[in-house]
């Protein structure tokens, strides 16, 4: 699943937003049921790798200089609902992000 949500930040800016909103959901995930696996920096790309609900789910948040390019592998029991799960996901992180 791709989504590109764009922005209009310096690329320091934007990778110390995001920061914030991985700290954040990181503080979270073990309340939601939620196992971290990874997570690490490779130069402006986020990689993770998650397991919730039995699910494992990966993948990266690279930031651009211009938006932010998210790849995320969903296991095939989730690819049937994609397209509500991208609407879901691109809304929480504009409005985590402060872009409404």
């Amino acid at each position: 699943m791709q989504l590109k949500i764009p922005h209009k930040l310096t690329q320091e800016q934007a990778i110390a937003q995001i920061n914030k909103l991985i700290n954040d959901a990181q503080a979270q995930a073990s309340t939601q049921g939620v196992t971290i696996n990874d997570t690490h920096w490779e130069d402006n790309v986020f990689h993770f790798d998650i397991t919730g609900q039995g699910q494992r789910i990966s993948g990266t948040a690279a930031v651009l200089p211009d938006a932010y390019d998210i790849d995320v592998k969903l296991p095939l029991m989730m690819r049937m609902f994609e397209g509500r799960i991208k609407k879901m996901l691109e809304d929480q992180t504009r409005q985590a992000l402060g872009q409404g």
